[in-house]
């Protein structure tokens, strides 16, 4: 019995030393004059992450296998320290002022997460004042006026058009509605959007209308309203209103979607990759079994993590999903030859063919222009397959770019800043 016994123990404490083989290094992260909250510290083999707390501390744990930690801030040079066999590594970080062009903000108080405006780090204004090169401190109700890299297509303004001359009017379904959340983002912040951020129709189209079904064998459902306008009592403003059918789930053509995923580097913040991995979830839990779904990851080359798989099997996409890490540069061009690859390897004739593409922004490897992602959709517009862009983080949005690369494709598609 004490044989037993004591065989048991050593295998519980063979498993224990099993499931973690290592130590755990701590330290504070400085820089020549004070602590930075919010610095990244990764092992290299590992490939563990922490963040330094609000005091620059840390604690991670590491491998045997693990012989250096790489620690990461915005606006530092990145550090490679040796572990050896030190259990304590304070690290001091050199400004690089030559590639900071961008400000975090991290830390706890009551800030939603709608007012996050680019990668993750929050200090006083106090603390940001005179510190950054670009940042301009205020004392209004969010405190900070933050430099951004987003980009708009400029919107021209829409002639008057008598109609005596031009009797007939014709008009398309727009469903786009990513200008709300996005006004609503600006607004959040404490500042004003950007003039041409601002569209009235999609605006408009956020919101849900209890309109009525169609009735008998009408495709759509018209709705008009006219009201005075409220500038001029004399000019009339007219809505109108299109329900089309709604059509049952199980009754929808089958899909064939190619995940198109940017894990760069910039992916590497609470409000990109990890919401991006969450939304999709939420996708796959609406598939069928006659569904497919492929996932194609983009960095500084493309890949296929995910080939075409069924609808059914959504622990297999899910697990896909969760595997997905950001670093690197974005070739986001040549992730677009492979999905359109993939979805029309799988395609479904008189099914729902669609590549949905998911980002923070901005490519720069490759193909990259604005004019260049134009040529790119623009070659696919007889293959069958359609695109979708969902934009994800903010700071960095390129509404001048994907706006209107879906339109390319002679089809407008929801493009969202989540």
């Amino acid at each position: 019995m004490k044989k037993l016994l004591f065989s048991l123990i050593a295998i519980f404490l063979m498993m224990s030393f099993k499931q973690f083989d290592g130590r755990t290094i701590t330290g504070v992260i400085t820089d020549a004059t004070s602590v930075l909250p919010g610095a990244s510290i990764t092992t290299n083999y590992s490939k563990r992450v922490v963040t330094a707390d609000l005091k620059g501390r840390y604690s991670i744990q590491v491998t045997e296998k693990d012989t250096e930690l790489k620690i990461s801030y915005i606006g530092y040079k990145p550090q490679t320290i040796k572990i050896g066999k030190r259990k304590t590594i304070n690290i001091i970080m050199v400004a690089d002022t030559t590639t900071l062009n961008e400000v975090a903000v991290v830390g706890y108080g009551m800030q939603p997460k709608s007012m996050m405006t680019s990668s993750v780090a929050v200090l006083s204004n106090q603390y940001l004042a005179g510190r950054v090169a670009g940042v301009m401190v205020s004392n209004g109700q969010k405190g900070m006026v933050y430099r951004s890299e987003e980009s708009y297509k400029g919107i021209a303004e829409n002639t008057f058009h008598k109609p005596k001359n031009d009797p007939l009017s014709t008009f398309s379904i727009d469903v786009d509605a990513a200008s709300y959340s996005n006004v609503r983002r600006f607004i959040n912040g404490g500042s004003l959007p950007e003039t041409d951020a601002v569209r009235i129709e999609e605006m408009i189209n956020y919101f849900d209308y209890d309109y009525e079904q169609p009735k008998g064998k009408d495709p759509v459902h018209i709705i008009t309203e006219m009201a005075p306008a409220p500038w001029n009592n004399t000019h009339k403003l007219v809505q109108i209103g299109l329900q089309a059918k709604t059509v049952a789930t199980e009754k929808l053509p089958a899909s064939n979607l190619v995940f198109l995923i940017d894990v760069s580097g910039s992916m590497n913040a609470a409000n990109k990759l990890p919401l991006l991995v969450s939304s999709f979830k939420l996708l796959t839990d609406q598939l069928r079994e006659e569904d497919k779904v492929a996932i194609v990851v983009y960095a500084g080359n493309s890949g296929v993590v995910l080939p075409a798989t069924h609808g059914n099997e959504k622990i297999r996409i899910k697990d896909a999903l969760d595997k997905l890490s950001a670093g690197g540069s974005t070739a986001g061009g040549q992730g677009i030859e492979l999905a359109y690859k993939i979805a029309s390897e799988n395609f479904i004739k008189g099914g729902n063919n669609r590549v949905i593409l998911a980002t923070d922004g901005d490519f720069n490897v490759g193909a990259s222009s604005d004019s260049d992602m134009e040529k790119l959709i623009e070659s696919k517009r007889k293959s069958g397959v359609f695109l979708t862009v969902l934009g994800y983080g903010m700071g960095n949005y390129k509404d001048s770019k994907w706006k209107y690369l879906p339109i390319k494709e002679t089809v407008i598609t929801p493009t969202s800043v989540i």
